[in-house]
């Protein structure tokens, strides 16, 4: 079971630095990560949310690939690939994993101007490990499925090593 956990910044572009720095923890397999996204506020207010993954594009990719090939089957390749992207990236757009798009919104919307939030599924992790290299950005947590004692040591690993915080 995977653990969500949301840290507010105080700048827009802060979350994506602490997510760039949970890839490359993950390539050193100290964290397992379902998800991560970023939500950013910017000056006029307005909400942007920035996927790891943009799954329209990843299904157009696979479906003209599998598309390029039954099309060979039946002498007609490039139709074949035409309607294996169009169907993959339909099928990319509509299918949401990891953490819900519509809750991100929402939560991006409390966050004040200038901001970004991180939204990450945590599958497994290297808890000391993992708190060095992120405390050092600071940040707020907003919302977790951690129980009550861990959420309030993160805050306070957070607060102990991080510059200001929203």
């Amino acid at each position: 079971m995977s653990d969500l956990i949301v840290i507010a910044y105080d700048d827009e572009f802060k979350a994506e630095e602490v997510r760039l720095t949970l890839a490359k923890l993950q390539v050193e397999h100290l964290i397992e990560m379902e998800d991560a996204a970023v939500v950013v506020k910017n000056e006029q207010g307005k909400v942007k949310l920035k996927q790891a993954v943009n799954l329209t594009s990843a299904g157009a990719v696979s479906g003209s690939f599998w598309g390029l090939l039954i099309g060979t089957l039946f002498l007609s390749p490039l139709f074949g690939a035409a309607v294996g992207a169009a169907s993959g990236a339909l099928a990319g757009a509509l299918s949401d994993i990891g953490v819900n798009d519509d809750f991100m919104r929402e939560l991006g919307e409390s966050l004040k101007p200038k901001s970004s939030a991180l939204f990450v599924l945590v599958r497994k992790v290297t808890p000391d490990k993992v708190l060095a290299e992120v405390a050092p950005y600071g940040g707020k947590v907003l919302k977790t499925s951690l129980s009550k004692d861990e959420e309030t040591q993160l805050q306070e690993v957070l607060d102990r090593h991080g510059l200001p915080t929203v």
